[in-house]
């Protein structure tokens, strides 16, 4: 894919863009790590933490498939100055997941958790936000492997390291724990309009001490 800027953009796309980025309709996928072979028959996704029954709740990849389904689109904001406008995503809505695996009352934040071990932290109501979904397409095709297939979560309003590649659990918290990249020097929450990259840019109350 073309790493190259677009330049046929129109000026209401640059209108809509966070400070420092750059657009692109296309990139090059950007992970750490290997790309993850998808099996079918032993792909589950779970909830777990402070559940609202304190129970855990799995679904199987035959029976994610059966629950109900959304299109959106939004724009992709990625730390590494980028930004692809108007990217169409399908898949289930985090607040429908959340209806269907009700947290307790005390929780504040969720961690997403990817394959590998691989994990972003989230503020509850940031993870409810209109808009953020568990994508198994992008552009009306499956996702690719390199975009997160078989589900990815999907953030728009945040930086694009929180949008996490091959989800395989949420993990529902009654206090903030910081992800991969949080501990590695990223910022907790990653506002793309306040430009919030790294973590020496934190304020008090944006995270846990590093």
């Amino acid at each position: 894919m073309s790493e190259g800027r677009d330049e046929g953009v129109t000026e209401g796309a640059r209108f809509r863009l966070p400070p420092g980025q750059a657009v692109r309709r296309e990139h090059r996928p950007l992970h750490y790590g290997p790309v993850p072979a998808f099996r079918p028959h032993r792909w589950d996704l779970r909830v777990m933490g402070a559940t609202h029954d304190l129970g855990s709740y799995r679904w199987t990849w035959e029976e994610f498939a059966r629950l109900p389904r959304t299109d959106t689109v939004s724009d992709f904001h990625c730390v590494m100055r980028f930004s692809a406008p108007d990217v169409p995503w399908r898949g289930v809505r985090s607040a429908d997941l959340v209806a269907a695996a009700p947290p307790s009352p005390e929780v504040t934040h969720v961690m997403a958790w990817g394959e590998y071990g691989y994990g972003a932290n989230l503020r509850l109501d940031d993870f409810l936000s209109e808009g953020v979904l568990l994508a198994t397409h992008r552009d009306g095709e499956p996702l690719a492997p390199e975009h997160g297939a078989p589900l990815r979560l999907v953030v728009p309003h945040l930086y694009g390291w929180k949008s996490v590649k091959w989800l395989r659990a949420v993990e529902y918290m009654t206090a903030d724990r910081r992800g991969f990249w949080e501990e590695r020097g990223y910022h907790n929450r990653a506002d793309p309009w306040r430009e919030q990259r790294f973590s020496h840019q934190e304020e008090p109350g944006h995270g846990p001490p590093l």
